[in-house]
């Protein structure tokens, strides 16, 4: 494929065609943009605010849907999860006193089909916070002849620190992103003098070419004036 695709660009090598095909693949990816469950964070200070995440993708985006987001909260030694937040149909409903005034909806608006993200984001965020959230995703798909529910939960086990900590791979993805720019350099690097040193190869060669020609033309030229010369 990739030579027929030459035989059409005569003047691009294999290499930058490929190139060029790597970026019109990434350029159709971020045009189509899609849902990713991205994981919540599980680490909140004490007296800031914290979002805590909840994203359930819909697998057929054409399909119109009825969401209803319900948020569970089971602190550190107890037992039982206690409902404390609902969100349906654009309505709010905080179901627990210890959450009231301190939670707003922080995820998608739409009432149908684009409800994905259900996060919720929590002010003033204490130590009492800490423990594990349960958020309850229910999808009533909306066909013509039926309706479809399916339900997903997704868990967010939350701790509260005193003071904002990075952790291993927060410093593990910034090693590797400047890496990653410190060989993507070092690679251009090497591409530049390679494709200097082609093109410096090329302008010899032609120039060699033309003297070789230019010294052939007045040979023969030569040797057709020393013919007519003997012809007279």
């Amino acid at each position: 494929m990739v030579q027929t695709a030459l035989h059409f660009l005569p003047g691009m090598s294999a290499r930058y065609f490929l190139f060029l095909c790597v970026l019109c693949a990434l350029w159709v990816s971020l045009c189509n943009g899609a849902c990713a469950e991205v994981d919540s964070d599980t680490e909140a200070v004490a007296g800031q605010g914290f979002k805590l995440g909840c994203i359930s993708c819909k697998m057929r985006g054409e399909v119109k849907a009825r969401v209803t987001v319900d948020w569970f909260f089971r602190a550190k030694g107890e037992k039982e999860f206690v409902h404390i937040y609902t969100y349906g149909d654009e309505a709010i409903l905080i179901t627990e006193d210890r959450f009231n005034d301190r939670v707003d909806w922080n995820g998608s608006r739409s009432k149908l089909n684009d409800l994905q993200d259900a996060s919720i984001y929590i002010h003033n965020v204490t130590f009492n916070d800490s423990g594990v959230y349960r958020c309850s995703f229910r999808r009533t798909l909306l066909y013509e002849a039926y309706e479809y529910e399916t339900t997903a939960i997704k868990m967010v086990h939350l701790t509260v620190v005193a003071k904002a900590t990075r952790g291993t791979a927060s410093i593990v993805s910034e090693v590797m992103m400047y890496v990653s720019i410190i060989g993507l350099q070092l690679w251009l690097l090497v591409e530049m003098i390679y494709c200097y040193r082609k093109i410096a190869a090329a302008g010899d060669e032609a120039l060699r070419v033309s003297a070789e020609e230019y010294l052939a033309i007045a040979s023969e030229s030569k040797d057709n004036c020393t013919g007519v010369q003997v012809a007279e």
